[in-house]
């Protein structure tokens, strides 16, 4: 199997890379050009050809607000065996003298990372810039090739029930609900299925690029996995974990996989990822070179997903469409967001998204028909490829200030 070779491949690369180390420090002075240019096509090939092996940290220490320094504790706060609730606190001063840093109340945010083939430190930029506005929960994923077989199976239901178990680990009232990317379908149904129950929902639900309707206006992404059978997917792409990993012998859709697939759908974004890092490692800016590193890593820190949940996704999803059907049921509990009366919704696409089709995100504005007009927001944004959702200019210039107005709107 592809899983087992690429694990052998990956020990014959940290071998090489070790000599390889140990030569060049032996080579041309270490802040010489020439060294550095060296060193800089070393990494690339290194790179290429061996990916993370681990995700990097969110690692955000501090934060800047209204121009002081502030500092953010993360921690877990609940946790399954494959996902783990983190809350990063920030960790406000108390003297009179800071009150423009305490007032009014900042609100909580709770940021749904998607389960689709990325760590959730992809979202790292998400989470700092979230942080402006209040304490932020992040569901962190599990690669499944570290949950034992013992944990149990994972399935699209599982990852529902997921995300109810932490929204009532954060108290979710007064929460404000972002979901990113596949993200979006779980976290209506699970907000949905709470309405249902009686629960206290959200202060608000966000919707980021998700393809809650699937039918309308479908991408590559789209067509690829509606015109592929489910055995299809199971025998082409599911591979079994080896060891000595510790979920050896689970069926998954290989990270790496995943990895192929986004470099070949975005080249252009890799390439520049790319640019940065290389100009950095030429320039010898130390503090420039860790910051294209890391942004490198985050990008590059694939994980491997369940079967079980790789192929729910894709049935319910993508081919029959069951969120937005009315058909979906979670266990024995239908799924049903005309139950969501109370939270206030918005929904936001790019223009130029070319993973998640124009309307589909928008489609949950038809489906949540209790939430009243004045309540609703829809935000469709120009120039804006599916990534620019939640990262760079877009996100910071355009995105994240209107969802910051619409959580200060009053109702």
């Amino acid at each position: 199997m592809w899983y087992a070779w690429l694990e052998a491949q990956r020990n014959l690369m940290q071998m090489l890379s070790e000599w390889a180390t140990r030569a060049q420090s032996g080579s041309a002075p270490a802040q010489s050009r020439d060294s550095r240019v060296a060193a800089a096509g070393w990494d690339w090939m290194y790179r290429l050809i061996q990916p993370p092996l681990e995700p990097p940290p969110f690692a955000i220490s501090t934060i800047q607000i209204a121009g002081e320094e502030v500092p953010v504790v993360e921690q877990v706060v609940d946790s399954t065996p494959f996902c783990a609730l983190r809350k990063f606190t920030r960790a406000l001063p108390s003297a009179a003298s800071t009150t423009t840093l305490r007032a009014p109340v900042a609100p909580e945010i709770f940021l749904c990372a998607p389960l689709a083939g990325h760590h959730a430190v992809m979202l790292r930029e998400t989470v700092e810039t979230l942080l402006q506005d209040g304490n932020v929960y992040v569901t962190d994923w599990a690669d499944a090739r570290d949950v034992p077989v013992a944990a149990g199976s994972f399935g699209l239901d599982d990852y529902v029930l997921a995300i109810q178990r932490f929204l009532r680990t954060a108290g979710s009232t007064g929460l404000h609900v972002v979901a990113v990317c596949q993200a979006t379908g779980p976290t209506l149904a699970a907000t949905a299925l709470s309405a249902s129950a009686g629960e206290a929902p959200p202060r608000s639900v966000t919707l980021m690029g998700g393809p809650i309707d699937a039918r309308l206006n479908p991408t590559r992404v789209d067509r690829f996995a509606q015109t592929h059978s489910l055995d299809w997917f199971r025998t082409t792409v599911i591979d079994t974990v080896p060891p000595p990993h510790p979920g050896a012998g689970r069926r998954v859709y290989p990270g790496f996989i995943q990895h192929a697939a986004i470099v070949a759908a975005h080249p252009h974004r890799q390439w520049a990822l790319e640019s940065r890092y290389w100009m950095s490692l030429c320039s010898g800016d130390a503090q420039a070179i860790a910051r294209d590193l890391r942004r490198l890593n985050e990008y590059a820190a694939v994980l491997d997903m369940a079967e079980d949940y790789f192929v729910d996704t894709i049935r319910v999803s993508f081919q029959e469409h069951r969120l937005a059907c009315g058909t979906w049921k979670v266990g024995t509990n239908p799924v049903r967001p005309q139950d969501l009366s109370y939270a206030a919704l918005c929904t936001v696409e790019g223009a130029r998204d070319d993973i998640t089709g124009a309307g589909q995100t928008h489609a949950a504005q038809t489906l949540c028909s209790a939430v009243p007009a004045a309540r609703r927001q829809m935000l469709t944004v120009a120039d804006c490829d599916h990534y620019d959702l939640f990262t760079g200019p877009r996100w910071q210039e355009v995105i994240h200030p209107a969802l910051a107005a619409f959580w200060r709107a009053p109702g």
